[in-house]
């Protein structure tokens, strides 16, 4: 298993995902989103499983500063890759699987 969490020190679920694998005693890769981001080969990875709207974070505040309800959705890719802090947070990936949000029902499946 080759598990990463792409996390934010703000969110919650980040933390409870990274408690969950300590408490199992899994190794994971801790990766902070909003300063790392996803690559476009990643992005397109975890958008292959869970889909767009699965990534994007509606509630934030930068989801409204940059407009995103309104412009197209090629420029809201482009956008999401360019700021990350619009993404959803954890992102849990193990190889070509992968989850948005704390979903301990799925991780042990992984197991």
């Amino acid at each position: 298993m080759n598990i990463q969490i792409f996390g934010s020190s703000k969110s919650f679920d980040s933390k409870k995902a990274e408690r969950w694998f300590k408490e199992r005693r899994i190794k994971y890769q801790y990766i902070d989103l909003p300063t790392k981001g996803l690559s476009p080969r990643e992005y397109q990875s975890v958008k292959r499983k869970v889909g767009f709207s699965a990534l994007v974070n509606t509630k934030c505040r930068a989801y409204e500063d940059l407009f995103m309800a309104y412009i197209t959705p090629d420029a809201q890719e482009e956008k999401l890759l360019e700021h990350p802090e619009l993404f959803m947070a954890p992102i849990v990936r193990n190889g070509a699987e992968a989850t948005v949000g704390y979903c301990p029902e799925v991780w042990s499946t992984w197991m």
